[in-house]
């Protein structure tokens, strides 16, 4: 009883504080998971105050944030505009890959820190963060322009680029055998194929199930089947976002909006304590040494996703305004590479790396919101002048 206690005041205490964070936030004008992430920092390992007991349940309040962002982000769009999208932009997605994924993989090259650790690197810098984008495109209006299909086939590009990496990642980090880490891409794709199909041919029928006019039992409903998905997914060594995102885009019409609608509140909660829980894994004692290398890798991927934003953009015959757009929605970095180092730290790739990787998704996840919100004016000028 007295650690529920605990518990209890815990999350409260965090949830207060984000109120109040978001509050500020919205007084001075810009998002506000620069905060939320600040704050996580100061409640974690080294922090002013860490927290005792809540961790644990925070970190699967910071799944569940993933998941439903992902999940409002696939009810905007439906099946067919998501294949369009995506063989439309295929060209633009191995841009991505080559040009974000080398900067990780030269760097961990060049301190000497081998192969292995060389490719963990190289997906630290690659992938961008669903989530946090996901949010900034919501905070600031950007859901509906020209330029965010572009943006969301990037997304799903990587992702799915994700679930083929992270089994070689893995089969290479336990020194596995070829035909092991063959088998184990297989099962990801196989999975990822099964689940665009049904989305793809099944989209009504699925639809049929899900709705109800009471808005309870379509929440209930909802929410489980993207649970049960994601976990699916999961389990099979694919991205729980993946999964999520393919049931939004499997329900669509009337009723997406109203699923939209009911989520809206449970998504906005939880995604802040998915950015409280990033910043309670990272200790600030760690980071102060490989602050400068950290910052300049960041500086090197900013530059590498402007690149690939303004390419996807322009191919796909987007103005100059929506270029810069699509390539500052595609600078933050958070869930996807916190794992990745989290797999190398823990299998014995370099003790650096997970202090290297956690400082410079801190600054690139803190960084793109607040890089979006500045830009902004600017952007619009671009657009008034064409």
């Amino acid at each position: 009883m007295h650690e529920t206690a605990i518990l209890f005041l815990e999350f409260g205490a965090v949830l207060l504080g984000l109120g109040v964070l978001g509050a500020l936030a919205l007084r001075v004008g810009i998002s506000p998971i620069p905060l939320y992430l600040i704050a996580g920092v100061a409640f974690g390992t080294g922090g002013v105050l860490p927290l005792a007991t809540s961790e644990e349940f925070i970190s699967v309040g910071a799944e569940l944030g993933v998941v439903l962002l992902l999940l409002t982000l696939g009810l905007e769009y439906n099946a067919d505009e998501l294949m369009t999208s995506l063989t439309g932009n295929a060209r633009a997605g191995i841009v991505d890959l080559v040009l974000n994924a080398a900067p990780g993989a030269i760097c961990a090259l060049l301190l000497g820190w081998g192969p292995v650790a060389a490719v963990a690197m190289a997906g630290v810098t690659y992938a961008t963060s669903s989530g946090i984008t996901a949010k900034v495109l919501s905070d600031l209006g950007w859901i509906g322009n020209r330029e965010t299909p572009t943006v969301l086939s990037l997304l799903v590009f990587e992702d799915l680029t994700m679930a083929i990496y992270l089994p070689v990642l893995t089969t290479m980090l336990a020194g596995l055998s070829l035909l092991n880490g063959a088998i184990a891409v297989g099962i990801a794709l196989i999975t990822v194929s099964i689940v665009l199909i049904v989305a793809l041919k099944f989209g009504r029928l699925i639809e049929a199930f899900v709705s109800s006019p009471n808005s309870e039992v379509l929440l209930l409903k909802v929410v489980g089947l993207a649970l049960l998905v994601a976990g699916l997914a999961q389990q099979l060594q694919v991205s729980a976002a993946v999964g999520a995102f393919l049931v939004g885009i499997a329900l669509s019409g009337e009723l997406a909006e109203d699923a939209q609608a009911l989520l809206a509140p449970l998504r906005d909660l939880f995604a802040a304590v998915f950015f409280v829980f990033f910043g309670l894994q990272t200790d600030p004692a760690k980071i102060l040494p490989v602050a400068g290398l950290a910052a300049l890798l960041a500086l090197v991927s900013m530059i590498t996703k402007l690149l690939t934003g303004i390419y996807a953009a322009r191919r796909a015959g987007i103005g100059k305004a929506g270029q810069a757009r699509a390539g500052i929605a595609l600078i933050p970095r958070g869930e996807f590479n916190i794992v990745i180092a989290g797999l190398a730290v823990g299998a014995g790739a370099h003790p650096d790396l997970g202090a290297l990787a956690a400082a410079y998704v801190l600054i690139l996840a803190a960084f793109g919101p607040l890089a979006a919100k500045l830009v902004q004016p600017f952007i619009t000028a671009i657009a008034e002048r064409a």
